[in-house]
C-alpha cells in the first residue's frame, strides 16, 4: 500500500514540474497533509463537476483531477490512479521523443 502512495507522489511531482510556477505551487500546497480539509472538498467538487460535464461551464477534465486529489486520502484508489498516471507519463514521454523534444 505504501508503494502505491510513493508511486503516486512520484507521478504527481513529475506533473508538478510540467506546470507553470503558480499552478505548481498550488498543487504542491494542496498535496500537503495539512491541506486535507481543503483537498477533500475540492476533490469532491471536481468529481461532481466531471459527472455533470454536459453543463456549459463544467468539463470532463474535472473528473480525473478530482480522482487524483481524492486518491491522496483513499488508499484503495492509489493503485489505479498511480497506474493511470504512469500510463499518461509514458505516453507523454513517447510523444516528446517522437517530436525530438527533451
Amino acid at each position: 500500500m505504501r508503494d502505491h502512495q510513493a508511486e503516486l507522489d512520484r507521478h504527481l511531482a513529475w506533473f508538478e514540474n510540467k506546470l507553470p510556477a503558480r499552478a505548481a505551487a498550488f498543487v504542491k500546497w494542496v498535496r500537503k497533509p495539512s491541506s486535507r480539509l481543503v483537498r477533500i472538498p475540492l476533490a469532491i467538487l471536481l468529481v461532481l463537476g466531471g459527472i455533470f460535464s454536459f453543463l456549459p461551464v463544467l468539463g470532463l477534465w474535472m473528473l480525473p483531477l478530482g480522482l487524483i486529489l481524492i486518491a491522496q486520502d483513499i488508499p484503495i484508489l492509489q493503485k489505479p490512479i498511480a497506474r493511470m498516471l504512469g500510463w499518461i507519463e509514458r505516453k507523454w514521454l513517447e510523444r516528446q521523443r517522437a517530436r525530438g523534444v527533451q
